[in-house]
């Protein structure tokens, strides 16, 4: 998907990665991250962001979680993170990354709520008045008063399958008037996913029905004296988007793939956010005239088309197309169109959630400078590997 752009935007990524590839230093399925670029990305954000009084949380999922990424990124002013999942938020927590928003797209289990709430989240978000209550009950034990968010959904709002959730529109008096009585919580903002989405027909980045809902929901708790201070509409965030958002009022948004130059936006690399990951794999076999690389990194929304195929030893390129994935099946290897000798290098750059796959995560600096560095290897779960023979 992103291949013609890595290319055109960061080539010195690719030769960082079949370098270290080759010396034997990451090992076929690792996900190469140039550290200096994602800064790069990250202060564009950051300061498109202030020009237009939007404050931004950091999405680590997309970058397997990685703690030391998200620490190098607030160093540049971010105030902290979101974590997707109680996972992601223990993980993050654990090495002392501040978490601003978690909940919102998985509910934080009874048994993990009073270790949320002593982390001292800015906002939670709950999608049942069950939640909400658990909340309620520890925050008062504790004696606290956490700050919550509610997700309001409308009829013909865009869900991703397995995200199904949220408060129902029509039922918002009911639902503001049953949290109102909690006391522990103070309900004080909105959220919806996905808000913006890309069009390939418009080939542009467009609002989607969500952000409507967000909207009607905010003007109708502003009638009703509520007073809203984050309006969250994360999705597609991105240089280009944050001046889109500032128009709808848009408080607060979370760039994820943006860090990285991966937004469908960037496929032809135009975008300011410069690529700064590839996926680097290795010719493991052939078998009936399709060559077949080390799987484990492939994810089934990633839009992956092509990749670029290099000797083990001579400076020769070649393209391939990467032939379609069962998605029923697991990835143990991802196919490639043509006969390519066994051994051979391949760098893939896709749209990709590093978190849901087995593969390694090598962060890399001075790229940009020529001296590329390997500052370590993470699992897909954000943790640094240790004793391993090849690093």
């Amino acid at each position: 998907m992103f291949v013609d752009a890595l290319k055109k935007q960061n080539p010195q990524l690719i030769e960082a990665a079949i370098t270290l590839w080759r010396q034997g230093a990451i090992l076929p399925d690792t996900y190469v991250i140039d550290v200096d670029q994602v800064l790069e990305n990250g202060s564009k954000l950051l300061k498109t962001a202030n020009d237009y009084g939007i404050e931004l949380y950091l999405m680590t999922k997309q970058i397997g979680r990685n703690p030391t990424l998200a620490q190098r990124l607030i160093e540049l002013g971010y105030r902290g993170v979101v974590a997707v999942d109680f996972r992601e938020a223990e993980v993050l927590s654990e090495h002392q990354v501040p978490l601003c928003h978690v909940g919102h797209l998985v509910q934080i289990p009874d048994a993990l709520v009073e270790k949320m709430l002593r982390l001292h989240p800015q906002v939670i978000t709950v999608f049942s008045l069950e939640k909400a209550q658990q909340i309620s009950k520890v925050a008062q034990s504790i004696g606290v008063v956490q700050p919550v968010m509610i997700k309001m959904i409308a009829e013909s709002d865009q869900l991703y399958p397995g995200q199904e959730a949220g408060f129902m529109l029509n039922d918002l008096d009911n639902i503001v008037q049953q949290i109102q009585m909690m006391p522990g919580i103070k309900l004080t903002g909105l959220t919806h996913f996905p808000c913006l989405l890309w069009d390939d027909k418009q080939q542009s980045t467009l609002p989607t029905p969500n952000l409507q809902t967000l909207l009607t929901a905010y003007n109708r708790l502003t009638d009703m004296g509520v007073g809203i201070q984050q309006l969250n509409a994360p999705s597609a965030t991105s240089c280009s988007t944050l001046p889109l958002l500032a128009e709808y009022g848009i408080t607060h948004t979370e760039p994820g793939h943006a860090l990285t130059g991966t937004i469908p936006a960037n496929h032809a690399g135009t975008e300011p956010e410069r690529i700064a990951m590839v996926y680097i794999t290795e010719v493991s076999h052939q078998f009936s005239g399709i060559s077949y690389c080390f799987g484990g990194g492939y994810y089934r929304r990633g839009h992956a088309s092509k990749g670029l195929v290099f000797s083990s030893s001579s400076s020769t390129v070649q393209t391939a197309s990467i032939l379609p994935l069962d998605d029923s099946s697991i990835d143990y290897h991802i196919p490639l169109e043509g006969h390519y000798p066994v051994g051979s290098g391949v760098v893939m750059c896709f749209r990709t959630q590093i978190f849901v796959t087995r593969s390694d995560v090598a962060l890399v600096s001075g790229i940009q400078t020529g001296r590329p560095v390997l500052d370590g290897i993470y699992t897909s779960q954000g943790m640094l590997k240790q004793g391993a023979f090849y690093g």
